[in-house]
């Protein structure tokens, strides 16, 4: 069975017919500080000078500890911030580059969990993008595609009856008899925005198995709760470092079949 987009002719005929732009939203601080004026009129000029001294101290201690103050909450929110990044980082090293992604453990757990366990064991070692369409996505995964050009590369996926746990809920899954395919997880509503990793499917339920692809444009109408395609695949993961590398490997010059002629391999995933 060829784990491919689901209605991968219609996905493309809809994307042309749905071409945004993206839209960036610029948020600015601004930040006012009052100015007190005190006029004095009648006074001794050392008293003058005195109250001066007085205010400007004063004046001096306010700024510091509003500025410490400051200082602390962003110190604060930045530990926050990097203490609630809990989710582990898969690090592509292919010949073309390596890129960063992270994996949604917190919000995609099963599909993530599967995905560590085919990289922690060698699984996608040596394989290489079989399909990749500049301007759409690159699909990766596939055991078949250790020889580029492999003519039935596309069709596999993980050992039946294989097993793999489930990190957040230490459950075991078992893939299933036919193919090694995992659950649908169509449970959190994350857009196929560009540097997405989102999983391939053959459109029907439960298809999904060791096969992904890489936005490299926003195509939400492969989101699994967009109701403008049948198409589904959830998004697992996010390419954080080495956008450049991805873009470089969409880019590359394919075969009718969309098959890159000169093979983009990937040596090794590494979990972090």
């Amino acid at each position: 069975m060829l784990y491919t987009l689901s209605l991968l002719n219609i996905a493309q005929t809809t994307r042309e017919k749905k071409t945004k732009r993206a839209k960036t939203s610029k948020f600015d601080h601004f930040f006012s500080f009052g100015l007190v004026r005190d006029k004095m009129s009648s006074t001794s000029s050392s008293l003058l000078r005195v109250i001066k001294n007085v205010v400007s101290s004063s004046s001096l201690r306010t700024r510091r500890s509003t500025s410490n103050s400051r200082s602390n909450l962003f110190n604060r929110r930045i530990q926050a911030m990097a203490s609630s990044t809990t989710n582990p980082i898969a690090t592509f090293d292919t010949t073309e580059g390596s890129f960063k992604a992270e994996l949604f453990m917190d919000s995609m757990p099963l599909t993530a969990s599967n995905f560590i366990d085919l990289a922690n064991t060698g699984f996608y070692n040596g394989l290489h993008f079989h399909r990749v369409i500049d301007g759409f996505m690159l699909q990766f995964g596939c055991p078949n595609s250790k020889k580029n050009g492999a003519a039935n590369a596309g069709m596999g996926g993980p050992p039946p009856n294989s097993k793999f746990t489930n990190l957040a809920t230490k459950e075991e899954i078992t893939r299933d008899a036919r193919e090694g395919c995992i659950p649908d997880e169509l449970t959190a509503k994350i857009s196929n925005e560009p540097g997405t990793l989102s999983m391939a499917n053959t459109g029907a339920k439960n298809s999904g198995g060791s096969q992904f692809f890489i936005n490299t444009v926003h195509n939400d109408f492969l989101d699994w709760f967009d109701k403008s395609s049948p198409s589904a695949h959830p998004v697992f993961g996010k390419v954080t470092e080495g956008m450049n590398v991805v873009m470089k490997i969409s880019a590359v010059e394919t075969h009718p079949n969309d098959c890159p002629k000169k093979g983009v391999m990937v040596n090794s995933i590494t979990i972090a």
